[in-house]
C-alpha cells in the first residue's frame, strides 16, 4: 500500500494521534523529543525520512513519513 506524505521539509512535526497511542510507537527513541524536524525522505528508502529532534538536535532516521503530521500554527 502506498501512502502519501504531504510533509515538507523543514517542518515541524509530530506523531499523528493514531500512532501516538500506540503502543509500539511508544517505545520509539524519539517519542519524548517531540517535537520533530523533518529533514526529508531518505533517498533510496521511499516513504522513510531523517528527523531531527527539535530539543536535542538528535538524528533519527529510517521511519515512515507517513506516520507524521505537520504541527499546526497554534502549536509552534
Amino acid at each position: 500500500m502506498k501512502h502519501r506524505s504531504k510533509l515538507k521539509k523543514l517542518s515541524l512535526v509530530k506523531l499523528k494521534p493514531e500512532w501516538a497511542s500506540d503502543p509500539v510507537a511508544q517505545q520509539y527513541p524519539f517519542i519524548n523529543d517531540m517535537p520533530l524536524i523533518f529533514l526529508g525522505e531518505i533517498a533510496n528508502m521511499p516513504e522513510h525520512g531523517v528527523f531531527v529532534g527539535h530539543r536535542s538536535g538528535r538524528i533519527y532516521s529510517g521511519y515512515h513519513i507517513w506516520q507524521f503530521v505537520k504541527l499546526s500554527k497554534k502549536e509552534v
